[in-house]
This record gives C-alpha cells, structure tokens and sequence, in this order.
C-alpha cells in the first residue's frame, strides 16, 4: 500500500536526484592543453584540480547522496500522500537541483582571495536545504502521513535535526564571510559526521 502510494512520487525524486549527480561532474574540466607544455605543469595542473573542483564534486555529492538516503528513509515510512507533501517535497528537490551551482563557484574560487561569495552561497543553500526538511516533517505529521508510532517519532527528529541545520549552516553561511577557507572545512567535517551518524543509526 505504501509503495503504490507514493511509487511515482518515489520515482519522479530518484530522477531528480540522479540528474543532480549527474550534473555536479560537468564543472570538473580537463586542464587546458595549449597551457600543458610538459609533464610537470601537468602534474601541477591536476593537483589544483583536485584542490578545487574535485573536493568541491566529492563534498556535493556526498550531500546528494545522504539527501537522498534521507529522502528514501521518509518515503519508505509513508503510507499515504497528500498536495502539501508534495510541493513541500518540490522545494527539497529544488534545493537538490541548485547544489551543482554554487559547487561550480566553491570548486572555482576556493583557494583564491574571492572565495567568500562561494561558501557563503554553498552553506545558505545547505540551510535552505534543512529548512525544506523542516516543512516536509511538519507536513507528514500534521497529514499524519504515516500511521506507526516509531515513523511519526522519526519525522519529529528529522524536523528536529532540520532546525539544528539551518541554524547551523546560517552561522557557516555568515562566518564565510571573514573565514570562508576554514568554513568551507567545518562544512565538510559535517558532512562526514551526517554520513557516519546516518549509518550508525541504520544499523541499530
């Protein structure tokens, strides 16, 4: 019943999200070649490129892809949908779909004297992004979307951690400001932690 209910909301999002990794790889260019004159500049080349656009690829996706663990996780619990469930879950998905533009500028200017605008942008669409979970939380129980205990109890968690988020990255979002380098780093130490709490969860 649960899964015919929300099967092509379910399938619509994989797409989405799919997309979405998909496109993060597009910024991560090849060094020009009329600026390779030898086997050293190239190896200096893709150092740089590894700095930048590469760590910039590898943090975006490995926030897709616990966004979408997440997302998975929610709409296994549901046994019904409802038109608020669904534009609620639209403005996640468009926080998703967003994420390759602002890795595009951290990948490009991290490690220049510009890098500011970037993480800033990157960590406001990472708060942005908790605020949607927050709305689709509060959607699933006030649709009383799920009918288990232990499902409604995991939706008031996740608006829970939906708060702490956007708390959290609005503050990265304004310490990139003045520290954006040093930003940029707690944001991906946070990412890890999401990650490894996640699967710690799963397995209890």
């Amino acid at each position: 019943m649960a899964a015919h209910a929300n099967a092509r909301l379910e399938a619509f999002c994989d797409g989405v999200f799919a997309i979405a990794l998909t496109l993060l790889i597009i910024d991560v260019k090849l060094p020009e070649p009329e600026r390779i004159d030898s086997t050293s500049r190239l190896w200096t080349a893709l150092q740089h490129l590894a700095s930048s656009s590469v760590f910039a690829f590898l943090l975006s996706f490995l926030i897709i892809l616990i966004t979408w663990v997440n997302h998975h996780a929610a709409l296994g619990h549901l046994n019904k949908t409802s038109t608020a469930f669904i534009y609620a879950n639209g403005f996640l998905l468009l926080t998703v779909v967003f994420i390759p533009f602002p890795t595009a500028l951290l990948g490009e200017f991290l490690w220049t004297d510009h890098a500011a605008p970037a993480v800033v942008l990157y960590n406001a669409v990472l708060a942005i992004q908790a605020l949607a979970w927050v709305l689709v939380s509060r959607v699933i129980l006030a649709h009383k979307l799920t009918a288990e205990s232990e499902s409604m109890a995991t939706a008031r968690q996740a608006m829970k951690n939906g708060y702490f988020g956007f708390a959290f990255y609005s503050l990265l979002s304004i310490s990139a400001l003045w520290f954006p380098v040093t930003t940029a780093i707690v944001t991906t130490m946070s990412m890890i932690f999401w990650m490894v709490l996640g699967i710690r969860l799963k397995r209890v």
